[in-house]
């Protein structure tokens, strides 16, 4: 893959991921009988994924090391967060997407360090 191409690599698994755990709390938000229906802690999950879809879009396009930085921080908060909560909800699939979001900011820090490092000969 050419630099520019796997740098996005995981702003795109986090993005992925977060649309994935939107989904399934929009399911068990709005579904009968899946024990959060209409609940505060649900509807809570639903704004934080939708709001780490947002934070990795801006992460995609960022390209300033502090911002990128603070950004990663916030994403850290809001996917421990979120997984946190969706143990206490008995959502396990969101747990798990919360999981493949961590993958993918792990993979953009990797990624956007060894792109930016010089090449030594």
């Amino acid at each position: 893959m050419s630099p520019s191409r796997s740098q996005g690599l995981g702003a795109i698994v986090l993005l992925v991921a977060s649309l994935v755990g939107l989904a399934i709390a929009l399911y068990a938000y709005f579904a009968p009988l899946t024990g959060v229906t209409g609940t505060l802690g649900a509807l809570i999950v639903i704004l934080v994924n939708i709001a780490l879809a947002v934070g990795a879009l801006v992460l995609a396009a960022v390209n300033n090391r502090g911002v990128r930085i603070l950004l990663r921080i916030l994403i850290l908060l809001a996917l421990g967060g979120n997984f946190f909560a969706s143990l206490l909800l008995h959502q396990w699939w969101i747990c798990i997407a919360m999981v493949v979001g961590l993958v993918g900011l792990i993979l953009d820090m990797t990624r956007s360090n060894s792109a930016n490092r010089p090449a030594h000969s």
